[in-house]
């Protein structure tokens, strides 16, 4: 798998992300990373429907699906269609941000592995923040003064992993628990 770690990524637009796509890709690449782009590129036909928001992102999210990428992002016009096309995907778990807070939370509370922006809101520099603030963090950093919070956020990805829909309507729509850890909401202490 090629992971974060080693500084490589996918990503993928469509038309409408492009602009935003191109801004990041190059601020990550001056940063050294190793980028696979699976969506528009600059000798893109735009009659080309296989470039479609929904079909970029079914591409991505499949990288990540057969455990080719660690992490990934995406771009279309809202952040919103590329976001639920890579989420049909199994083992993606994806989310959409417009902001450095909203990013290092995907990452650090939710293991979000695909994040998407949408070109219509995130400025190009607004863009390279978020993805520097995602692709420094992993899953509990950050919160290591809130007790239990990684192994109560991990419990929730692996549950989600292991979900089964006709299980569950089985079930009379009750989650099977693998464990539970209890949390109540904390205030990062002054120091």
């Amino acid at each position: 798998m090629k992971t974060v770690k080693d500084k490589y990524l996918v990503v993928g637009a469509d038309f409408a992300g492009y602009p935003l796509k191109e801004a990041v890709v190059a601020h990550l690449k001056a940063k050294g990373w190793k980028i696979t782009d699976l969506g528009v590129t600059a000798d893109s036909d735009p009659d080309d429907t296989e470039n479609m928001f929904h079909r970029v992102g079914l591409r991505v999210g499949a990288q990540i699906s057969e455990g080719n990428f660690e992490r990934a992002l995406l771009f279309c016009g809202t952040g919103m269609g590329i976001h639920i096309a890579a989420s049909k995907c199994p083992h993606v778990h994806a989310g959409v941000v417009e902001s450095v807070p909203a990013a290092l939370r995907a990452i650090t509370g939710n293991g979000v592995n695909v994040l998407a922006m949408g070109a219509f809101y995130v400025a190009p520099a607004m863009g390279c923040d978020i993805a520097d603030a995602y692709l420094n963090a992993e899953l509990g950093t950050g919160y290591e003064w809130w007790y239990n919070f990684y192994e109560f956020h991990k419990l929730a990805i692996d549950e989600l992993e292991a979900f089964n829909y006709e299980e569950y309507k089985k079930a009379g729509f009750k989650m099977e628990h693998l464990g539970d850890y209890p949390l109540k909401l904390e205030k990062k202490p002054e120091n």
